[in-house]
């Protein structure tokens, strides 16, 4: 059974789905997740406090569905090509359907996103709040992409030049998110355009 924390976190997500953050009350986002006000008051402080909650939330799982498309794309034989493009779709996947996750990849809030949500640099981060509360920033976010996807093609191809990797991962993110920002005629072919990019650098290198 979810906590109230949880409830409320999946409360306001769903509000904010249905409308603009500046128009959700608090009132409301407590009725849905079946606790009191005071209660949301407690867990978050104001409005703000469970806005950054629930983007730090919603960043945490996205990262967690990258290691998951990461990992299971290498448990099923993929080369270093294939598995970011199994990457790509789930970032591509999520951005779309998740306001939230758009906003902390490209930076870009929007008039739904709550303004506490999206944070440009650490120091803007409330000196208030517990560190898992705190909305992560667009470049920590792609930091976070970028070594993960290096881990997973370090685990799976061990014959790589770990600099190759690198190098490899930070252009193929920001391919990927390029497709964020601006959609391809569909979503295949933008895996596939980072694919053929992951193969191309390192086909060289006789990976």
């Amino acid at each position: 059974m979810p906590t109230a924390r949880e409830s409320l976190l999946d409360a306001a997500l769903s509000a904010l789905a249905e409308q603009p953050w500046g128009a959700i009350r608090m009132v409301d986002v407590a009725a849905i997740a079946g606790v009191s006000r005071q209660t949301l008051y407690n867990e978050f402080g104001n409005k703000e406090g469970i806005a950054r909650a629930l983007a730090r939330r919603e960043a945490d799982d996205f990262l967690d569905g990258l290691d998951h498309a990461l990992s299971t794309a290498g448990s099923l034989g993929a080369d270093a090509g294939d598995c970011f493009a199994a990457a790509t779709a789930w970032m591509l996947h999520t951005a779309r359907r998740n306001a939230l996750v758009r906003a902390t990849l490209t930076g870009c809030r929007g008039d739904r996103v709550p303004a506490a949500a999206v944070i440009a640099v650490p120091a803007q981060r409330s000196l208030r709040a517990r560190k898992e509360d705190q909305p992560l920033t667009s470049a920590e976010v792609i930091a976070a992409i970028r070594s993960r996807a290096a881990v997973a093609l370090a685990g799976g191809f061990p014959k790589l030049d770990p600099a190759e990797i690198a190098w490899t991962c930070e252009a193929a993110v920001r391919l990927a998110l390029s497709y964020v920002v601006a959609p391809a005629a569909d979503d295949e072919e933008a895996c596939l355009q980072v694919a053929r990019l992951v193969r191309g650098l390192l086909a060289p290198r006789g990976w």
